[in-house]
């Protein structure tokens, strides 16, 4: 049986020596719960914000309101500078973060529900990928805390090209 997302995502940050942070609105913690379910995390995970709100994403990672008026928050804009706010919040190796409407409200015709970003922010570049999810609220966060995860192994993996945004 193969390991679980987390467990091959703390074996490679654990055994590198990467520490890494995360930021999480529509999945609510749920990604920073599973790294956590890892005996010995606190090794390489530093912490996590869950920003919500707009306000929260401005005060806590630094996003700027421009970026959240323009694109709002379920946009590549917006989900790299919360990468880039937790990994200079935690003083972290790498941070992901992750936004998106998980419904069954708030979508439109340009982000339907299930719409979810997710970027990665690291010493060697910046990632970021887009997916559509179907299904219930549930459903849908946890289908995007498993595609943050698997982003995160890709990423340490070397299976990202260079600087890709």
């Amino acid at each position: 049986m193969a390991a679980s997302l987390e467990n091959q995502v703390g074996n490679l940050l654990h055994e590198r020596g990467i520490k890494l942070a995360l930021a999480e609105s529509c999945t609510g913690g749920l990604v920073g719960s599973r790294i956590t379910d890892v005996p010995g995390s606190s090794e390489y995970f530093l912490g996590g914000v869950v920003a919500y709100a707009y306000e929260a994403k401005a005060a806590l990672l630094n996003v700027s309101w421009d970026t959240l008026d323009r694109h709002g928050a379920v946009s590549h804009e917006t989900v790299l500078e919360m990468a880039r706010g937790a990994r200079n919040t935690f003083h972290a190796d790498i941070a992901a973060s992750i936004s998106g409407i998980a419904g069954p409200a708030g979508g439109t015709l340009d982000k339907p529900v299930g719409t979810i970003w997710i970027a990665i922010a690291a010493p060697d570049g910046e990632w970021t990928r887009e997916f559509h999810f179907s299904g219930n609220r549930e459903r849908i966060k946890s289908r995007a805390a498993d595609a943050a995860l698997q982003f995160l192994l890709d990423y340490l993996e070397g299976k990202l090209k260079q600087n890709k945004t």
